[in-house]
């Protein structure tokens, strides 16, 4: 998991199927095996079973204890920091069966930057998809944004999300001492990965 991941948040909004028309579905891509969608409220369930696995609670800074209301939040926030933008966090599914495999997030683009972060259930780690959906949602962001510069960041000992970045195009630029902070308020140093498109970002 990349650290940038959205954490959940506190919001009263009802939890509805409201708002879709920002960012729909069929905009989103697909490569025929993992498809990035719109958050629904039946998530809810496995968004809070699959943030029982303390390797998600060890690299991200999610709530602990996670519960039910946790992953309720997480997503009536993540759509609605979607329907705001820039940024968009979405669901990895299967393209097959709708089956949750994880979250992706692009923080951004703030200017010629954006941020990634991204987390897979237990379950649906090392089977290519983690990778299959930063793909996705790095293209995405290039074919409709004018983000130049894309980075993630993680943890120095989460060498599994670097080789993710790796094998989506990312190189690793470096350690960044001191950059994060764990629950305790530890400073904890982060590895950075960055891929850099060749484009001029358009004029007016």
């Amino acid at each position: 998991m990349s650290r940038r991941c959205r954490a959940s948040r506190s919001y009263t909004l009802p939890m509805t199927e409201r708002d879709r028309a920002p960012l729909p579905d069929e905009a989103l891509p697909t490569d025929g095996i993992v498809r990035l969608r719109r958050w629904l409220a039946s998530d809810a369930e496995a968004v809070y079973a699959a943030c029982q696995d303390p390797v998600i609670a060890r690299f991200l800074p999610i709530p602990q204890p996670y519960t039910r209301d946790s992953a309720t939040g997480f997503i009536i926030g993540s759509n609605a920091d979607t329907d705001v933008g820039p940024s968009a966090h979405l669901a990895i599914v299967d393209a097959a069966d709708d089956r949750l495999l994880g979250s992706i997030s692009r923080h951004g683009p703030d200017g010629h930057r954006a941020m990634f972060g991204y987390w897979l259930a237990a379950a649906a780690r090392g089977h290519g998809f983690a990778t299959r959906a930063l793909r996705l949602i790095v293209e995405w962001s290039l074919a409709t944004t004018d983000v130049i510069r894309l980075e993630l960041y993680t943890d120095v000992e989460n060498d599994a999300s670097g080789r993710v970045a790796m094998r989506a195009g990312f190189e690793r630029e470096g350690v960044r001492r001191a950059w994060d902070l764990d629950r305790a308020g530890r400073p904890i140093d982060s590895v950075f990965y960055v891929r850099v498109s060749d484009r001029r970002r358009s004029t007016p």
